[in-house]
């Protein structure tokens, strides 16, 4: 797995993922139907890295380059949840890459990098309610559901992890 910098050549992958509808299952069953969709996206994303020195990044098989999806982390200056101003880890996958460990992978790579390098003691995550595979991942690496609340009309699990929290995980899984 490689992770990088999201780059509008990423734009047919982009449209892969984003215009399944499985893949938007759990995000409001609205996906994609143009690559100007998709290359908005992209650009989006793009801005984040200028505004905050972040945004998403692009995931890659190392043998051949192929696009996977996306992880990492976006700034989240809209309130959400009683949040606001924090760091939001996600990630989003084709379909045909799902249960082969690259979700998990590189939410642990995302986490190790942003305890690393932001100056904050806590990162969020929210999913959908019913999103199993997705709320596995997350509570796998480390992260705890705290409560349910409502986004954009769908039932989510908020999530959260410390800095401490981290540590401690990361260790164990380095023992392992």
């Amino acid at each position: 797995l490689i992770i990088r910098e999201l780059l509008p050549t990423d734009l047919e992958g982009m449209f892969e993922l984003d215009s399944d509808h499985e893949v938007h299952r759990f995000l409001g069953n609205k996906p994609f139907i143009s690559r100007e969709e998709s290359m908005q996206m992209i650009n989006n994303i793009r801005q984040q890295y200028i505004d905050h020195g972040l945004g998403r990044w692009a995931m890659t098989e190392k043998t051949n380059g192929e696009f996977i999806g996306w992880t990492g982390f976006k700034y989240m200056t809209e309130l959400c949840n009683g949040h606001i101003n924090y760091y939001d880890i996600g990630y989003r996958l084709v379909k045909r890459f799902w249960g082969k460990g690259y979700a998990s992978e590189s939410a642990r790579a995302s986490l190790d990098y942003g305890f690393e390098n932001f100056n904050t003691d806590m990162i969020y995550a929210m999913a959908h309610l019913h999103n199993h595979a997705s709320l596995h991942i997350l509570q796998k690496t480390g992260l705890k559901c705290i409560e349910t609340f409502e986004y954009k009309g769908l039932p989510c699990q908020w999530l959260s992890i410390s800095k401490e929290d981290w540590a401690s995980k990361s260790r164990i899984l380095n023992l392992i």
